[in-house]
């Protein structure tokens, strides 16, 4: 399917404004503008400063929250932190650990399993957890929609706190405190918080409460900030702080687990990208494939050893996640072909045999590669577990409500969701899905290239590459510039990769040789012919291989010029 290319328009009368008031070049005014990045937000973008983080005390019931966890200091009470099995609730619970232990609170921790329990709160283990003598439970990435454990805790005499940051309704769970920012009634500066964000504001609230200086609550700020990127919430207003400042510390960080990981990893540079494709695939993987847990004692690991022990492990089970993920994706593309769901609007398969913990990422490479919403459903005897992506344009957590009465439980974002039913019910939720999406989308999802401004090849430089780095971390809702080079002439080109992606030499008007890579886009190399002249859709970066320090376009998309 074709790509739309839209290249959004600029107003240089406010570019050339914006430059001179901000003492910034026409290039990264022009940049600021695409963005679409207010005048008066500005100067916190391009100086995301820690003085501009928000006063916690700012989320509904953080006192509340506040108040109850400093008596259960004081009366030497038994706290239990929840949590959920990915990267979000591993960092949320040991940074919450580590802190109630810095100041003088041993907590313990208790992560659901994947298969066995689902996400989320359970009464089951509410019940363990009591039994072992917990008076207080904390939420960490989950609760906001456990209305029936809120109330089956409340009658075992265990109290809680929920700390959350998914969509939740006026009507909120049974709770001493519940902290989150997309609560209703909340004017929470920054409403898109990752849950390890908002466990973040928790100890914040719970430092300044105790006159503890700054550090106690900034010490943790890297593993917020991969929590925060791996959760692919929007990097802006206080999670572009958080991420900011998160990298630098990262990269400089003393967690042995971080370290090990790295290490691990063979990350060289510490960027959102190598945190979103490096460290979060595998401090995901575990949860995935077997046990969250050894995560959370790689972020607390007191030995170097250890650490590196746990890191080789969580590598491992990754690349085991990988061989099951090609398994199903290729089961999945087979099965689509034959009961030819590509013609409809929505593609919801069920299989039983199919990793639960593994789905998700599957759902999320055929919803790139269909353009459609997808759901992919894990059958284990009488009940399937699943997970749902699906492209911008519609709110999935929306269209799925619009089918609740034919699930168990569902939860999620706006792009992505998790959803439980009975076996003998998927087709009927299936037809119903595929009603909803009809109705609320009655084109098709169309795959647009959004392009912040055409580019003349003759300015780029390292200045501007040093303006693109100002605007970094990248990601969600602040994607790398993309810009437009036309008329460039096809000097070269070859695949690489057993033909997965394709290398390409350029030359522009003035006969300079610009490189190009388009990962992914091995398909396509018959559309490529030396001579032509073609415009490109492309991101810069600069490639230092071997001491070697070239620019580098990595080409998104491309078109024979007009």
């Amino acid at each position: 399917m074709g790509k739309v290319w839209n290249v959004k328009k600029q107003d240089l009368e406010k570019v050339e404004s914006l430059s001179k008031k901000f003492k910034i070049s026409m290039l990264l005014a022009q940049m600021l503008v695409a963005k679409e990045i207010d005048e008066s937000q500005i100067d916190e973008f391009l100086n995301p400063d820690l003085d501009k983080l928000n006063n916690p005390y700012e989320l509904p019931d953080m006192r509340r929250l506040v108040d109850r966890v400093l008596k259960a200091r004081e009366n030497n009470e038994k706290i239990v932190i929840y949590g959920d099995y990915d990267v979000d609730g591993i960092t949320s619970i040991t940074v919450l650990y580590l802190f109630l232990r810095d100041i003088g609170i041993t907590p313990s921790y208790y992560l659901p399993d994947r298969l066995e329990e689902g996400y989320g709160l359970n009464n089951a283990a509410l019940e363990s957890i009591k039994a072992q003598g917990a008076d207080l439970v904390i939420t960490v990435d989950c609760g906001i929609s456990a209305h029936k454990e809120a109330e089956f805790a409340k009658s075992l005499g265990l109290d809680l706190i929920i700390t959350d940051h998914h969509e939740c309704t006026d009507d909120l769970p049974y709770a001493i405190a519940v902290v989150n920012p997309k609560r209703h009634d909340s004017n929470y500066p920054c409403e898109f918080l990752a849950g390890v964000g908002v466990t973040f504001k928790v100890i914040t609230a719970l430092a300044q409460a105790l006159n503890m200086d700054s550090s106690s609550y900034l010490n943790y700020i890297d593993i917020v900030s991969v929590g925060t990127i791996a959760d692919i919430v929007p990097l802006l207003g206080e999670n572009r702080v958080i991420t900011y400042n998160g990298l630098a510390a990262l990269k400089k960080t003393t967690n042995k687990g971080l370290k090990a990981l790295i290490k691990v990893a063979g990350i060289e540079k510490i960027t959102s990208d190598s945190v979103s494709f490096g460290l979060a695939p595998r401090i995901n993987a575990c949860g995935r494939m077997n046990d969250a847990s050894i995560a959370v004692k790689l972020l607390l690991a007191e030995s170097d050893v250890e650490a590196y022990s746990l890191a080789e492990v969580l590598d491992s089970q990754n690349k085991e996640r990988q061989e099951v993920e090609r398994a199903i994706f290729k089961d999945a593309v087979s099965k689509i072909t034959e009961e030819e769901l590509d013609k409809k609007k929505t593609i919801v398969l069920a299989k039983e045999g199919w990793h639960q913990g593994v789905i998700g990422i599957v759902a999320s490479k055929l919803t790139e590669m269909y353009l459609k919403p997808v759901i992919l459903l894990a059958i284990n005897g009488d009940t399937a577990h699943g997970s749902a992506r699906i492209p911008q344009g519609v709110s999935l957590y929306v269209a799925i409500s619009k089918c609740s009465d034919c699930l168990l439980s569902f939860g999620g974002h706006e792009l992505a969701a998790g959803l439980s039913l009975e076996t003998n019910n998927i087709q009927a939720f299936s037809d119903k899905f595929e009603q909803v999406i009809t109705e609320i989308k009655p084109e098709d999802f169309v795959k647009v290239v959004d392009i912040d401004m055409e580019l003349d090849t003759k300015k780029i430089d390292f200045n501007l590459i040093r303006d693109i780095a100002r605007l970094a971390p990248f990601g969600q809702k602040n994607k790398m510039p993309v810009f437009l080079c036309k008329g460039l002439k096809v000097a070269s080109v070859c695949t690489l990769k057993e033909n997965k992606h394709l290398k390409v030499t350029l030359q522009d008007t003035n006969g300079t040789i610009l490189e190009g890579l388009n990962f992914g886009g091995g398909s396509r190399r018959g559309e490529l012919v030396v001579g032509d002249k073609i415009d490109i859709a492309c991101t810069l970066s600069i490639n230092a291989y071997m001491g070697n320090i070239k620019m580098q376009y990595m080409i998104l998309d491309f078109k024979k010029s007009v």
